[in-house]
């Protein structure tokens, strides 16, 4: 019986798809979490909880930012790009945009509890106790002169803004501008102060232009840029018995043998006074899951239920014990019925 022959084309046409149904049977098999470096400590022990259910793999877990994460996210779909962002902070509009531009067509925003934005020193200094306004004239680029007009910030020390505040110098660590934590202390404290310097409204009447200039931070030294780490910031305060640092409450938890918060408007940082909205520098706290890796990559689906169940986020959950402050009730409700959906989500 004679052989039947093709053209080489087919013999090549026939390799290539097997060679995908090769690659395809081996698509990555484990979920990809990236984002803020504050909700990381928390994704981390979920996802730890998650591989030791035995059904999944052990997801990994990285922290890149909010911002950071978010262009990691939105840059498309496929197992080269995560599944899952942590954010700090909602979605921008911008990085929707970059999202529906890359293919990215089905994200849901996932709610998981609260933080709070500390400023705190190293234990055994002076415990501060600032204003939003004091803040604002410790760290904007621009600040109002006698004749009301901006110009650059002048204050190198912290008594240079109130007489009863130490003889020292601004040195504060911060995160930087990928940072979910950098942007929720601009709208939290820096844009909300402005209010109270007329000036800027006046040197910028268009509002976006204003909230811009609002939410400069000065980059002439007493702003120090630091880590997506906040541990690394928490190491910057003890080894600067004089510095302050910008970082999220669950690290003050994690570190309250190291480090001391400062009150804010009179009111210091505890589970019970974020919780109640009595301390002022808090917000929200979020996964955003990539619809369009669902039934893909094994286990996404089941993760993010895994993440809100109240085994995690409830007033007793394992995530609530290393510093995550729970969501009301009828968010709770809100964020595990967005979960729950994602098992239909194509």
């Amino acid at each position: 019986m004679k052989r039947a022959t093709y053209p080489l084309g087919v013999y090549l046409a026939t390799a290539c798809l097997f060679s995908l149904t090769i690659a395809d049977a081996q698509a990555r098999d484990q979920i990809r979490v990236v984002g803020s470096s504050t909700v990381f400590p928390f994704t981390a022990a979920a996802a730890e909880q998650f591989g030791q259910g035995g059904s999944f793999k052990t997801p990994i877990v990285e922290s890149t930012g909010t911002g950071g994460g978010f262009k990691l996210f939105c840059g498309g779909t496929g197992e080269n790009f995560p599944d899952i962002n942590d954010a700090s902070r909602p979605i921008t509009d911008s990085e929707k945009e970059l999202c529906a531009k890359n293919g990215v067509s089905s994200v849901t925003e996932i709610p998981i509890g609260y933080d709070g934005i500390v400023i705190a020193n190293a234990k055994g200094g002076k415990v501060f106790n600032l204003t939003k306004k004091q803040i604002f004239m410790a760290l904007a680029t621009q600040l109002p002169g006698k004749d009301g007009t901006l110009a650059a910030n002048p204050n190198k020390q912290w008594s240079e803004i109130d007489p009863a505040l130490p003889a020292q110098p601004i040195e504060v660590y911060g995160p930087p501008t990928t940072s979910g934590t950098r942007d929720a202390f601009v709208e939290l404290v820096m844009e909300e102060a402005c209010k109270e310097f007329p000036g800027f409204t006046t040197a910028y009447p268009d509002e976006k232009a204003r909230k811009k200039a609002c939410g400069a931070v000065r980059e002439d030294g007493p702003y120090i840029t630091a880590s997506e780490d906040d541990n690394i910031i928490v190491q910057k305060l003890v080894s600067n018995k004089n510095a302050l640092g910008i970082f999220g409450y669950s690290f003050l938890e994690e570190n309250r043998n190291k480090v001391q918060a400062s009150k804010i408007d009179g009111v210091e940082p505890t589970m019970e006074s974020i919780e109640s909205a009595k301390y002022k520098v808090s917000r929200s706290l979020y996964i955003y899951i990539k619809g369009d890796h669902i039934g893909k990559i094994p286990g996404i689906a089941e993760f993010a239920n895994q993440m809100v169940s109240p085994a995690a986020i409830g007033p007793n959950g394992y995530l609530t014990a290393k510093g995550l402050l729970p969501l009301h009730e009828k968010e709770a409700k809100l964020a595990q019925e967005r979960a729950a959906s994602l098992k239909t989500a194509k």
